[in-house]
């Protein structure tokens, strides 16, 4: 009795350890991929428990999670001739277990050494332009070049991303100058437009002002309060040149005609010499295409004496 107690013993201990090797729990997000004396079977086992023929059956289990692998940055030469380094980051799932487990040996190795060799062709096919400003593209045309293989394994390539573009020093002050300069002719071209346009709109009212002129006069009796506004203690008033030229205008206008010179008196004293000459008669406007005459200066009225003509002087004895 006691060794049929003790063999009973013995074999629902062994069974419970049978029992407990071949029982797996396969979790939601997982797959199960058994293999029977080393060949696979066809069908991945479905999440929840397993029950596996002890000693025979030996099972892998595969994610089915979307991995996010980071790919290692990456230098390399434009074909604008500029050197570069990119690093991306790659989101993949396995979608089939089988074959990823068959047909390739490690498959996340697999995944980043295939994702560094398309990033570094996608480089020399590029241009930095594209790198910088077109990245859906980019990004669209890598993750295409990495389809190719990963079907192949079993995984799906869900996106990837260029993550960050590094340039050097020089190349970025160069750009930063271009920049600056894109922008200094934009204001430019901003500030000269303005001025066109203030032109056209000062040109509009001066021509409204031109017809009629009360209103130059009230937008200098407007200025003027806006200027006294500010408490200055000086006050600069614009004085309009037609003005003055009006007053120049009347002023010519009123000046009296010149008026003819007398002449003076004969020299009523010995002359000091052979023959005292006197002095020679200024001309006088012609009247009438006539000579001018000779003038006396009248006695009434002062003024330096103009003789007609130039005449001897009889010597005294």
């Amino acid at each position: 009795m006691e060794a049929v107690s003790a063999a009973i013993g013995i074999a629902v201990v062994v069974l419970g350890l049978g029992l407990k090797s071949s029982l797996r729990v396969i979790r939601q997000y997982e797959r199960g991929v058994v293999y029977r004396l080393g060949r696979v079977r066809s069908q991945a086992k479905q999440p929840g428990p397993r029950l596996l023929v002890p000693l025979v059956d030996r099972m892998t289990k595969v994610n089915m999670q979307v991995v996010t692998m980071p790919v290692p940055s990456q230098e390399g030469i434009t074909r604008d001739n500029v050197s570069v380094r990119v690093d991306a980051v790659l989101y993949f799932r396995v979608i089939d277990p089988i074959k990823a487990t068959v047909d390739v040996q490690n498959y996340q190795f697999a995944m980043v050494q295939v994702a560094q060799t398309s990033l570094r062709s996608v480089i020399g096919k590029s241009e930095l332009d594209d790198l910088l400003s077109g990245r859906e593209a980019m990004n669209e045309g890598l993750e295409l070049m990495l389809a190719t293989p990963a079907v192949e394994w079993g995984i799906h390539i869900d996106r990837v991303e260029i993550k960050d573009v590094a340039l050097p020093e020089s190349m970025k002050r160069s750009m930063a100058r271009q920049a600056e300069a894109d922008r200094e002719r934009r204001a430019r071209i901003i500030t000269a437009d303005g001025e066109l346009q203030a032109s056209e709109k000062l040109a509009q009212a001066a021509s409204a002002m031109d017809a009629t002129p009360a209103a130059m006069q009230l937008r200098l009796l407007q200025t003027v309060v806006e200027v006294a506004a500010e408490k200055n203690s000086t006050l600069v008033m614009p004085f309009p040149v037609e003005m003055l030229r009006f007053f120049e205008r009347a002023a010519g206008s009123e000046r009296p005609a010149a008026e003819p010179a007398p002449a003076p008196a004969p020299a009523s004293g010995p002359a000091s010499g052979p023959a005292a000459v006197a002095e020679p008669a200024r001309p006088v406007a012609e009247v009438d295409g006539a000579a001018p005459a000779a003038l006396e200066a009248p006695k009434d009225r002062p003024g330096p004496a103009v003789p007609a003509e130039r005449r001897p002087v009889d010597e005294e004895a």
